[in-house]
């Protein structure tokens, strides 16, 4: 047998060596978090960060805006101030933005309620539980949780303190609900409004395979969380958000966030130094093939699969991925599993979902030491295989 037809084929990962090299990974991953939290110090890590990193953005949001002065959530000056009196560091730790529209502010109010430990604890817990139960669904038959505890995203989204097992959850749950109750998958559709660049490709999916009751859905849950933001927020604050946008797209264009930390096509053109039009037009480029593949398959009648193919072409279309967003190929990775185990795999399947498994813990490191940003390849093949077994129903 050739070398390529052992990627093709895949016969040596076989069940229980895929069990097993998940339980090493989940080993490799409480291990990993036990000895990070153990080693810290009044809550910072030994890189001078704070436990859950981005939730401090969160934490500190939601105390300003408690305060009765939501829209100074959106000035930097006053919400770094208040990052820094939660963690005096002399300035080691710097600054974690805060560029998300009111909808997440209104979904971050409560937070400050409890001390920032203690509602870290809790954000990771409740996002974790809705994952879990929402990527569960999608799988068949018992002995599900091995993969998803183990996926190494997940120890990503908890390390940063992040919100990706919550969008990731928001997705989950549209694939098991568009089919049977298509106006509460909308819903949750319209909920990733709370990150809009999360949700670019939603109204080409939905328009374009005409899930009418699915779009009503999605524009209640936009036009609900916008009312109720101005409603508890002020018009005020969605003014500073506006003002504020521009710096997202300068610390974009800037590298003020690491492009090895992306694994969007933006991201791996810019790690390969290519001009900024240049990581822009392959963007694009990626972007519109994405909703050209969903057009595509307008016609299919697997509404899950339907998700899952928008999940994965997301993740080609935004510029703005970090790599604890790849939590979502969670939803692609299950819907292609839960029809392999009924009918058995195809050609390259086995391969490319290992390869989109275990992306989360190499993007990173290849992308910025050896300059090999290979999330776009994998996401691309991922959409690739979604899209196969689509066309074929």
């Amino acid at each position: 047998m050739s070398r390529l037809s052992l990627l093709a084929e895949a016969n040596w990962l076989s069940a229980d060596r895929a069990r097993a090299y998940g339980r090493v990974l989940l080993a490799m991953t409480v291990l990993l978090a036990a000895l990070w939290i153990g080693l810290a110090r009044n809550g910072v890590d030994r890189m001078g960060h704070p436990l859950g990193t981005d939730f401090l953005s969160f934490w500190a949001a939601s105390d300003i805006a408690q305060s009765g002065r939501p829209a100074d959530v959106y000035d930097p000056m006053v919400h770094g101030q208040r990052e820094q009196e939660l963690f005096p560091d002399d300035g080691k730790q710097g600054y974690a933005a805060f560029f998300y529209p009111p909808t997440y502010l209104l979904l971050c109010l409560p937070l400050a309620l409890l001390p920032y430990f203690w509602s870290l604890a809790a954000w990771i817990g409740v996002t974790f539980l809705a994952y879990w139960r929402s990527v569960r669904a999608l799988l068949p038959g018992p002995g599900m949780a091995l993969p998803i505890f183990a996926y190494p995203a997940v120890l990503l989204v908890a390390g940063n303190g992040q919100n990706a097992l919550l969008t990731t959850a928001l997705f989950a749950a549209a694939a098991h609900w568009l089919d049977a109750q298509p106006l509460l998958a909308g819903l949750c559709l319209g909920a990733l409004c709370i990150k809009p660049h999360l949700c670019i490709l939603v109204p080409v999916t939905l328009l374009a395979s005409r899930h009418w009751r699915a779009v009503l859905g999605a524009a209640i849950g936009v036009a609900g969380l916008v009312l109720a933001s101005l409603l508890l927020l002020g018009a005020d604050t969605w003014r500073g958000f506006l003002h504020i946008a521009p710096l997202a797209r300068q610390t974009l264009e800037q590298g003020l966030v690491e492009p090895g930390k992306m694994p969007s096509v933006f991201a791996a053109f810019r790690v390969l130094t290519a001009p900024l039009p240049v990581a822009y037009a392959a963007q694009i480029a990626a972007g519109v093939a994405a909703a050209a593949v969903l057009i595509w398959l307008r016609h299919a009648r697997d509404a899950a699969g339907q998700v899952a193919a928008l999940v994965a072409a997301t993740l080609l279309a935004t510029p703005f991925l970090l790599d604890y967003d790849l939590t979502l190929a969670a939803v692609p990775l299950a819907w292609v599993f839960a029809r392999a185990q009924a009918g058995g795999f195809l050609r390259w399947e086995k391969i490319v979902l290992a390869a989109a498994f275990v992306l989360p813990l190499l993007a990173r490191s290849l992308a910025t030491w050896f300059s090999l940003p290979a999330g776009p390849l994998v996401d691309a093949a991922l959409l690739a295989v979604v899209a196969r077994r689509l066309a074929a129903r």
